[in-house]
C-alpha cells in the first residue's frame, strides 16, 4: 500500500532526495520546483507513488540551515534542523583558531549548542597554546570533550552529547573528524551501501552531505562541504553576537558602527586592556568582518 506522510531527507541529490520513513524505509523521492530543494535534515510531506520512490509535496519549517558562502558570495544551504555543532581540534595539526571562531560563530548564529571535541588523546602531546585556548573557550560556557578515535576514549561521553537531537562534526583536515564517525556510527558503511541502493543509480555518497542515526538516540550529520567556511552571508552585528564576550558591551560604544578597532568612545578596547576579553578572540573578530567587505 503506497503512503503518504512525513520522513527526513537523509541525503540529497540535487532536485532528488533520499527520505528515510518512521519505519526505516528508505525512499527516493523528487522534489516539485515550487517546493524548492530539500537538504539533509529536513522534515519532509511526501507522497509515495512506487514502493521506491515518491514525491517531496512540501518542505516543513526549518529551525536553523547551515548555509555556506562561495568566493562569488553565492549560498548553498547543506543541512538544517541541527541541534549540537561540535568542533574538532587536535594538538596536531595546529588548531587554526580563528577557523574555530567560525564554527562558533555559526553555531550561535544557528541557536545551536556548541562544544568543542578535543581529539587524538591518545597522543598524550603537551601544547602549552592548545592549553591555554581551551582555558579561554571553557571560561566562555564552551563544554569540551576529549576523545581519541584511536582507542575510543571520550567518543561514549560525546555520543551521549549526540543522543536526542541532529548534531555535525566540524573542523579542518586532519583531526580524526572521519575516525571519530566511524566509532559513533558501527554501521556506516552498511548504512552507506543502503543509501547509494535506495538512490537507484548506485550513487556513492560519501561526497553528500549524510544523515546517520545512532545507536544512543539522535543523528549525525556528515558534511564535507563544510570543511571550508565562509560567513559573508551574516551581517556584522550577527558576527559580533556570535563572540559571547562581545555581547554584554552592545549599544555600549560611542558610534553604533563601531568596529571595535581604534573608534573613539569604544566600550570594547578598555575590556581588551582590563583583561575580560582576550585580545585573541577580539583579532579573530577582525579577521571575520575583513572578510565581509
Amino acid at each position: 500500500m503506497l503512503k503518504q506522510g512525513q520522513g527526513r531527507v537523509v541525503v540529497g541529490f540535487g532536485a532528488e532526495s533520499i527520505v528515510e520513513l518512521d519505519d526505516g524505509t528508505l525512499l527516493r523521492c523528487k522534489t516539485h520546483r515550487r517546493t524548492g530543494r530539500a537538504v539533509c535534515g529536513d522534515q519532509v510531506r511526501f507522497r509515495q507513488s512506487t514502493p521506491q520512490e515518491g514525491v517531496i509535496e512540501e518542505i516543513l519549517p526549518r529551525r536553523n540551515a547551515l548555509t555556506r558562502t562561495n568566493y562569488r558570495g553565492q549560498e548553498r544551504t547543506l543541512a538544517a534542523n541541527i541541534d549540537l555543532l561540535a568542533v574538532v581540534i587536535a594538538a596536531a595539526p595546529e588548531p587554526d583558531f580563528t577557523l574555530v571562531d567560525r564554527y562558533l560563530v555559526l553555531a550561535e548564529h544557528l541557536q545551536a549548542i556548541a562544544c568543542l571535541v578535543r581529539n587524538k588523546a591518545d597522543l598524550a602531546q603537551t601544547n602549552a597554546e592548545l592549553e591555554a585556548r581551551l582555558s579561554l573557550y571553557r571560561a566562555l560556557d564552551y563544554p569540551i570533550i576529549t576523545t581519541s578515535a584511536t582507542d575510543g576514549d571520550g567518543v561514549a561521553t560525546l555520543a551521549e552529547a549526540l543522543a536526542g537531537g541532529t548534531g555535525i562534526l566540524v573542523g579542518q583536515s586532519g583531526v580524526g573528524k572521519s575516525s571519530l564517525i566511524n566509532r559513533l556510527v558501527p554501521d556506516r558503511q552498511t548504512r552507506t551501501q543502503a543509501l547509494s541502493h535506495a538512490s537507484g543509480q548506485g550513487r556513492h555518497t560519501t561526497t553528500e552531505t549524510t544523515l546517520y542515526p545512532l545507536p544512543r538516540g539522535g543523528a549525525l550529520i556528515d558534511s564535507p562541504g563544510i570543511r571550508i567556511l565562509r560567513l559573508a552571508h551574516l551581517s556584522v552585528d550577527e558576527i559580533a553576537h556570535g563572540y559571547r564576550e562581545l555581547r554584554p558591551f552592545a549599544g555600549q560604544c560611542q558610534f553604533r558602527d563601531c568596529l571595535h578597532q581604534d573608534e573613539p568612545g569604544c566600550a570594547v578596547q578598555p575590556a581588551v586592556e582590563q583583561g575580560r576579553i582576550d585580545p585573541r578572540r577580539l583579532a579573530s573578530f577582525h579577521v571575520l568582518l575583513r572578510e565581509l567587505r
